[in-house]
């Protein structure tokens, strides 16, 4: 299973991505695929060490741009024939990767969880995040999941990834919602874009507090959503220092089993 992890700036992401991750992984082989190229405090939220981005993996942006302009190659053996087209190879993967095939100097691991990271922006002037999306694509589109594989992609802030075409590729989106009036107004807009990628979403209520609960599920679609996080002093303190989060809640609980059971 695919599973974006989507919002505004600031509405938690990361968090929820996290918390998750370390859930499912009690059960599940899980890898969490950083794609926010601004976001640089994910590994320390799941207490690992910061991944090599894997674009370095393919020669860094020049290398990877250089990639992109060379022509689709065939198949090992010559062209396949699938009904009236010919099947090509990716130009950046000789081969499906699962997860046993992933390069271990691009992964962090503990446990049955991983954390890869597709880029991240270093330096001024170093130009756009535009191959990081294709990467993105391609490398979510090759890899081969088993049965209890789960990939977990926290995403960038807002709706860049959409205009990509990533989310496609994924098997569900999560909206992460926060008790703001951009977050509410931006979760419609996910809605509408999960239609149009023919993907299913859902919507995770973030920081809620009892007094606003009512009004943040107006906002959005009722029927979908599938958690409620309640405000935590003590998850903001972490994330605030750089903590791991060290947090087993209930509402992350249900929400990785209501996974699992769209899973089977």
């Amino acid at each position: 299973m695919r599973i974006a992890v989507c919002g505004k700036g600031g509405s938690g992401k990361s968090t929820i991505s996290a918390l998750l991750a370390k859930e499912m992984a009690k059960t599940k082989n899980v890898l969490v695929l950083d794609i926010d190229e601004s976001n640089y405090g994910l590994h320390s939220q799941l207490g690992m060490a910061a991944p090599r981005d894997l674009m370095e993996y393919f020669g860094g942006k020049k290398g990877f741009r250089e990639k992109q302009r060379a022509p689709k190659t065939t198949s090992p053996g010559g062209l396949t024939l699938m009904g009236s087209s010919i099947q090509q190879q990716s130009r950046f993967f000789k081969k499906k990767w699962g997860f046993s095939d992933l390069p271990p100097e691009f992964v962090e691991e503990k446990e049955n969880l991983r954390l890869m990271a597709v880029g991240k922006i270093h330096d001024f002037g170093e130009g756009c995040a535009c191959p990081m999306g294709v990467l993105t694509r391609e490398f979510l589109e090759n890899l081969d999941l088993g049965k209890d594989d789960v990939v977990i992609v926290d995403t960038e802030a807002g709706t860049e990834h959409f205009g990509r075409g990533v989310d496609k590729v994924f098997d569900l989106i999560l909206v992460v919602v926060d008790p703001s009036y951009e977050s509410l107004k931006l979760s419609k807009k996910f809605g509408e874009f999960g239609v149009q990628c023919g993907c299913k979403v859902y919507f995770v209520l973030n920081r809620v507090e009892p007094d606003i609960r009512e009004e943040m599920l107006d906002a959005v679609n009722g029927l979908k959503v599938v958690a409620e996080i309640p405000a935590k002093r003590e998850i903001f303190k972490a994330s605030l220092k750089g903590e791991e989060l060290d947090f087993e809640l209930d509402e992350i609980k249900k929400l990785a089993e209501f996974l699992r059971e769209l899973n089977y």
